[in-house]
């Protein structure tokens, strides 16, 4: 198998190779810095700064995982501008040259969100869910979904990523938490009623290769855990485990002074079901918030 990898110094790029990499396969990363990548990712793969029709040529699989953080800047309309390009641009490439390759790849998985629903209330949604909420978020995601699409056709089957809240120690959300929570100073955001769907990183890698093998799988497909939790479960969850209390709240002020319009990611959620991972026969590893975390903080 021959892959082609963007976003592949990430967190789930990074997890994605080294699972990938215990198999006989070939595996080029785009990369803005190949030199760093390698000391970062091995050299046994192939690196690449930009793409060209060469590079989409009897590749079997292209992962596009590429994406400037959407939760590491205030949004200004300068960060906000570079987050959607760094989302777009790269997936129109790809899409562009998967439709003019002679041999194309047989299946282009492409990165969204959850955020594509928007602010939601308790109700469980999945795929099929279509009563989005018009902001940022839902922006962002509409167009990456519909520029990914664009590459879809008889040869090339297009999986699109809709990714929740990714738990790991090492980078994103979790990782952001544990100091505070570790000194025994965290607790439930605003009232905690919002709902977190999260995904142990772990499980997004394997339902990626799950994907991959299963071909009935295309367009949007949710990759969160089958239990979402309130954000006030989650902070009695993640509390527990490290045997620390959970006394101190945040207020939602605090949160619109320091971060802005970005606090939204904080204060309001959606409770995503995986419909067509669990009807695929996928089976996750951590489907509940306590297994995870378990695994990750124990």
């Amino acid at each position: 198998m021959n892959y082609l990898i963007t976003g592949g110094t990430g967190l789930i790029g990074k997890a994605l190779i080294a699972e990938l990499s215990q198999n006989n396969v070939e595996i080029t990363v785009l990369t803005r810095n190949p030199k760093q990548a390698k000391k970062s990712l091995g050299n046994h793969l192939h690196f690449i700064d930009e793409l060209t029709s060469s590079d989409i040529e009897n590749k079997d699989v292209v992962i596009n995982l590429a994406g400037e953080p959407i939760a590491d800047k205030r949004w200004t309309n300068a960060q906000k501008n570079k987050i959607c390009q760094s989302r777009w641009h790269i997936t129109q490439q790809l899409a562009d040259l998967i439709n003019k390759a002679e041999a194309p790849p047989s299946l282009f998985i492409s990165g969204s969100a959850i955020g594509i629903y928007g602010r939601q209330g308790n109700k469980a949604i999945n795929e099929d869910y279509t009563d989005f909420n018009q902001e940022f978020t839902h922006d962002i995601c509409k167009k990456w979904e519909a520029i990914a699409l664009e590459a879809s056709s008889e040869k090339t089957r297009v999986a699109i990523l809709r990714t929740g809240i990714v738990l790991a120690t090492n980078s994103g959300a979790l990782a952001k938490m544990l100091p505070p929570f570790k000194l025994g100073l965290g607790g439930p955001i605003s009232q905690g009623e919002q709902i977190m769907s999260w995904i142990h990183y772990q499980d997004m890698v394997a339902a990626i290769l799950h994907i991959e093998k299963s071909k009935e799988l295309n367009g949007p497909i949710n990759l969160t855990a089958p239990f979402a939790v309130s954000n006030h479960h989650f902070s009695q969850a993640l509390s527990s485990q490290l045997k620390r209390p959970c006394f101190f709240t945040t207020p939602t002020l605090l949160l619109k002074l320091l971060f802005g319009e970005m606090a939204d990611l904080l204060l309001y959620g959606q409770n995503v079901v995986p419909t067509k991972l669990l009807d695929s026969g996928y089976s996750f590893k951590y489907p509940t918030i306590e297994a995870a975390l378990t695994d990750l903080v124990s």
